[in-house]
């Protein structure tokens, strides 16, 4: 019997984790290598596009995560004092792009893409370092505090401040400052009902949105300089920021500890790569491609950079070939809405809700087309059909 290929994944997030399955799938050999002591997220959660469903579909898992999920209902967007300047249609978004907007906890996701591995497949607690890219007289050479691990590929899921990506690409500039910084929080919130939307003040936005399992989903951004921490803690910075906005935000914020809100600066990758790829070695997600979370597209394009690197896995250039046109205009679109987003000047504001507004009643499905070439993407052919995992591989 040949000998399985070997493919040693940095990092066990969602796009490693997804990529680890595909090839497992495959029938090759994974490892994966998670700094972190546990594969446990941060507490956030992720929406997943009608595109990432269908890429989690090659690998079996696309059902059970819709049957998990909270279908993100009717919505739409407000302004701070709580009017409508645009609904959403959850029924109209399905039909058009072929299956339904949902929203879940990152952990759930996790958990279940980890599952699709056999036991000892992830290793945590395991900083890696790329020693050789290799080559194709050569395998890939990965370190680890326990050794050196030799691999047909090495998958590079090590996130937007990615060691692998500098080792490959020493003169690229890296992610930039986005110009704004993050809130997330996950929460039960007694009491609360209300459609899922998404509010636009000055220089800052507020999301709600409700998770099936009774839980609420809140994010925040606003513009702030890089590196800024609130003087006392982020919940009492977000009081001070968005306590007078319209409900359900007050009630959000008042069942929120100091503890439950995480803060984040936002960088993206404002210069693409010249590649996805080096030697044996390709990267995935935000090591690629960071983008801003305006789109909601960061995680959905891991997923989908996994499935095609696995249709690839024997021709990595036609992976880069594959992915960079894509992400990049994605990646571009989504720096776009974030400039919209977190506008400052009053009077274009002004014109902005006003727009919006009015082309929102004038062409209902307008802004469904900012999600077309995204949301209705498709995986390639599987060339791995078959539902049933290698013999070798259990």
């Amino acid at each position: 019997m040949a000998q399985s290929r070997h493919a040693v994944v940095i990092g066990g997030g969602i796009g490693g984790l997804t990529a680890a399955a595909a090839l497992h799938r495959c029938g090759w050999q994974v490892t994966v290598l998670e700094r972190a002591r546990s594969l446990e997220p941060a507490g956030a959660a992720i929406s997943l596009a009608p595109n990432s469903l269908r890429a989690l579909d090659v690998i079996g898992l696309g059902e059970e995560i819709r049957d998990l999920a909270a279908w993100e209902g009717d919505g739409g967007l407000r302004t701070p004092g709580g009017r409508w300047l645009a609904r959403s249609d959850a029924a109209a978004t399905a039909e058009r792009f072929g299956g339904p907007l949902v929203l879940l906890h990152r952990a759930t996701l996790i958990h279940s893409l980890a599952a699709q591995l056999p036991p000892g497949a992830v290793r945590t607690a395991a900083a890696a370092t790329l020693a050789d890219p290799g080559a194709a007289d050569r395998p890939a050479r990965v370190s680890t505090p326990d050794g050196e691990l030799e691999a047909d590929l090495v998958v590079a899921a090590d996130g937007i401040q990615s060691a692998v990506r500098r080792t490959l690409f020493p003169d690229h500039p890296g992610p930039v400052y986005s110009g704004f910084t993050t809130w997330r929080v996950v929460i039960p919130v007694p009491g609360a009902e209300f459609a899922s939307h998404e509010t636009w003040g000055r220089g800052r936005i507020w999301g709600t949105h409700p998770l099936k399992d009774g839980r609420v989903y809140a994010y925040a951004a606003a513009t702030a300089p890089a590196g800024e921490h609130a003087p006392d803690d982020e919940k009492a910075e977000l009081l001070r920021r968005y306590g007078d906005w319209h409900d359900p935000i007050p009630a959000v914020l008042a069942a929120a500890r100091p503890e439950d809100v995480l803060r984040h600066d936002v960088h993206h990758i404002a210069e693409p790569l010249p590649a996805y790829h080096r030697g044996r070695v390709a990267l995935v997600g935000d090591a690629a491609h960071a983008m801003p979370p305006t789109l909601g597209q960061g995680g959905n394009q891991a997923i989908e950079d996994a499935i095609v690197l696995a249709h690839h896995r024997e021709d990595l250039a036609a992976y880069s070939a594959a992915r960079l046109p894509r992400t990049t205009a994605i990646a571009r679109q989504a720096v776009k809405v974030g400039r919209l987003n977190m506008m400052t000047n009053r009077p274009l504001m002004a014109v902005r809700d006003t727009a919006v507004a009015a082309l929102s009643k004038a062409v209902p499905g307008l802004f469904l087309r900012s999600f077309e070439g995204i949301a209705d993407w498709r995986p390639p052919q599987q060339p791995y059909a078959s539902d049933v995992t290698p013999a070798g591989n259990r």
